[in-house]
């Protein structure tokens, strides 16, 4: 779908436009448009990007490339091409993904286009415009700052979430550490590897934005922006933190696991000690001469498990005062 919204100078923004109409609505004094391409084919994509707005190729080949793009930012003189990413998040946090969003920003003009299935930045845009007006008014520059700002707002839950499950492993790996625990703490490091990548380059971007880099943003957007950023700090800052949590986890869940796998092996190696001058004795006993001492002997079983019992209760005295076992 291709979404065309016109911002009049004065009045309330209309939704009902066709591509026919884009040139005379961009050209109109005081008035801006945004273009927003929505579960489009690469070739609608194509269309719209390179026949209506003529952009450089290779931007609109990053557009509808299939694989991924790194997050980045491009300056075309007359507009300014942006990536960036967005999550997708499934399965409360234990599989992440990322979306691909691309913003052309220039002077009277915002196009936003993405491939997959919805863009939860974008829809939450839309659905803002109609109770702010300040979307209507502050021109295309402030219309992106919105997008992104709630691209970047997603990413707080994700860390909230990984910082409640992460007390919650530190207590399992403490009390019973379990295989299941170890999947889900290597999960979280997958998890953080996604987000470092995602988030990392778009702090340099947001940065760029903020400062006196491109013309399309005003000076009175561009404090917007660094707010962004300042967000993206903080939440990179909080990523470091909870990377280090869960190292240290991991960490605890190896020692806790040695742990627990030298108490077995003491436990059996007590055992062992215990039964090794039993097997001794057993095999004197058992070999075949004619001539063996208290073979004869009627009380030489007895005598046999005296020497068994004596042997092994003294051995666990001595074991227990020196605190083996």
């Amino acid at each position: 779908m291709i979404r065309i919204i016109y911002f009049p100078p004065t009045e309330a923004p209309s939704f009902d436009h066709t591509l026919d109409e884009i040139e005379a609505l961009v050209n109109r004094p005081g008035a801006f448009v945004w273009v927003s391409l929505e579960k489009t084919t690469p070739e609608e994509v194509e269309q719209v990007l390179s026949n209506t707005f003529h952009f450089h190729p290779l931007s609109v080949e990053d557009c509808i490339s299939i694989g991924y793009q790194p997050p980045k930012v491009d300056d075309f003189g007359t507009y300014i091409f942006l990536i960036l990413h967005a999550l997708h998040c499934t399965d409360h946090g234990e599989e992440l993904e990322t979306k691909e969003l691309n913003l052309f920003l220039g002077h009277n003009y915002l196009v936003t286009s993405y491939l997959d299935e919805e863009m939860t930045p974008v829809q939450k845009t839309l659905e803002r415009l109609q109770r702010d007006d300040r979307l209507a008014r502050n021109g295309p520059d402030f219309l992106c700052h919105t997008i992104l700002d709630y691209l970047v707002d997603e990413f707080m839950p994700l860390l909230d979430h990984l910082d409640e499950e992460i007390e919650e492993l530190e207590d399992m790996v403490i009390d019973k550490p379990t295989p299941n625990i170890l999947q889900r703490i290597l999960s979280m490091k997958h998890v953080i590897l996604t987000l470092r990548r995602a988030i990392t380059p778009q702090r340099e971007i947001l940065n760029r934005l903020s400062r006196d880099d491109f013309p399309q943003i005003d000076r009175t957007s561009r404090i917007y922006f660094r707010d962004i950023y300042d967000h993206l700090v903080r939440i990179q800052d909080l990523l470091d933190t909870v990377r280090d949590i869960v190292g240290n986890t991991l960490d605890s869940y190896l020692s806790a696991t040695s742990n627990r796998l030298n108490e077995v092996m003491k436990a059996l190696t007590v055992v062992s000690t215990i039964f090794l001058p039993l097997s001794f004795i057993a095999g004197v006993y058992g070999m075949n001469f004619q001539h063996l001492p208290e073979v004869t002997w009627p009380l030489g079983y007895a005598w046999a498990w005296f020497l068994f019992i004596s042997i092994a209760v003294t051995m666990i005295v001595i074991f227990k005062k020196r605190g083996w076992f």
